[in-house]
């Protein structure tokens, strides 16, 4: 018998609900084939077949929640193996093999988990330290590099989660308390409670899955990155003229040329020239990681929250592929058609709040990027040029940075390497 249990696919997905099943108990199931469609906060899911053989049992139904590690079915492939239920089985292995686990590569927070590489490949998370063997640590893949992060000992954490699993929230009590534990105990004494209101005429509403992870993320950056914002307002004018000059030639070829592409290509450039904005920040090594890869996230607005895939490599793409790669990754991200792997490996990331008609906001970096780009709504506004007031279009830009490894001086060279490309569109065309 072969167990398929929910791999972790990181990116902060640890749970998921089953939206479609491709086979009945007792069909025959071929492997690489998409056993099991499961909803996620950021993608649906394909799980393919890891093995031939008839499918036995299932472990969850249509609608259920799955967490990682949970045995989503069993595959009768000839072997011969005792035919134990999914729940039964995984008690065992809680039972047995918790002991022994040293967090092997592919193992998840019960056991080992097999998934296709093609599909939903692991997450590069780095083999966590050895755990006391007494009471090995139990933590999905994105728990452990939580703790890391917050330069705190998982195996000395006591999980509140099923079977003493380590939860987030155990994560950030835990960092707190290290730091300092009499100012812990007095947030906790004093931490404000809910005002009082009229129950009568109000409404509450649970949040969900990505909204939960959104929370997490918002939380982790806060917490982690001392982050300041610089500001300013671009002539770009020119950059608009541009734009239309080329609209045409980009629906030409199917492609939509917005502002963006032109951002991102300017971005690149600027980056190129100020390398510490393509970085991260390893906090325990105090290390800084320059990437020489462009991965470029676009801040996606979608009905359920906010996704970020990225564009991979970039700065190896012109205005044009650029342009195409924005349409396909927004309309897949609200379509819930991302595969996991453009949400993964980020290097910077910018957001459009100006699509909505806002004009300056404060955005919040990705960690562990070390910086994050925002732009507001392009509009016109009287402008001195040489003594004359005229009208201009002009782009309010917001850049956000992490202020442990990037200071005042680097953003406001950045700005202005970012400006000179934007008020020249066609440099962005020789460079």
């Amino acid at each position: 018998m072969v167990e398929f249990k929910f791999p972790d696919v990181g990116e902060g997905i640890h749970e998921g609900k089953v939206l479609k099943w491709h086979y009945d108990v007792g069909d025959e199931v071929e492997e690489g084939e998409t056993m099991v469609v499961v909803e996620t906060d950021k993608v649906n899911a394909e799980l393919p077949v890891p093995e031939d053989g008839v499918l036995k049992k299932k472990g969850a139904e249509v609608g259920d929640t799955v967490e990682v590690g949970d045995v989503l079915a069993v595959i009768d492939d000839g072997s011969g193996d005792s035919d134990e239920t999914p729940q039964e089985d995984e008690e065992e292995t809680d039972e047995t093999e918790e002991a022994s686990e040293e967090e092997e590569e592919g193992a998840s927070v019960v056991g080992e988990v097999q998934s296709s590489d093609e599909v939903l490949p692991p997450s590069g998370e780095e083999e966590s330290e050895s755990t006391d063997e007494d009471r090995p640590a139990l933590a999905t893949p994105v728990a452990r590099k939580m703790a890391k992060d917050m330069g705190v000992e998982i195996k000395k954490i006591a999980g509140s989660g099923p079977q003493g699993r380590v939860m987030k929230d155990d994560i950030r009590k835990a960092a707190r308390a290290e730091e300092t534990p009499e100012k812990e105990e007095e947030r906790t004494a004093t931490a404000p409670s809910m005002p009082s209101m009229r129950e009568a005429d109000t409404t509450r509403e649970s949040i969900g899955t990505l909204r939960k992870t959104i929370v997490e993320a918002m939380d982790t950056s806060n917490q982690l990155i001392p982050a300041t914002t610089v500001m300013d307002e671009f002539d770009v004018s020119d950059l608009v003229a541009f734009r239309n000059e080329q609209k045409s030639r980009a629906e030409s070829e199917d492609k939509k040329l917005t502002y963006l592409p032109l951002i991102i290509k300017a971005s690149i450039l600027a980056m190129k020239k100020y390398p510490i904005f393509n970085a991260s920040f390893d906090h325990e090594k105090e290390e800084i990681v320059y990437k020489h890869y462009f991965n470029i996230g676009l801040a996606v607005d979608t009905p359920d929250g906010l996704v970020v895939p990225n564009i991979k490599d970039a700065d190896e793409k012109s205005l044009l592929e650029l342009a195409g790669e924005v349409q396909d990754l927004a309309g897949r991200a609200r379509e819930k058609k991302l595969d996991i792997s453009e949400l993964r490996d980020t290097t910077f990331s910018i957001t459009n709040y100006g699509a909505f008609g806002a004009k300056l906001g404060t955005p919040v970096i990705n960690h562990p990027e070390v910086a994050i780009l925002g732009m507001g709504a392009i509009h016109e506004k009287p402008l001195v040029i040489d003594g004359e007031i005229t009208a201009r279009h002009v782009l309010p830009i917001s850049l956000t940075v992490d202020h442990r490894v990037i200071d005042g001086g680097d953003a406001g060279r950045f700005m202005v390497e970012l400006k000179r490309y934007l008020q020249d569109p066609y440099l962005l065309l020789l460079s």
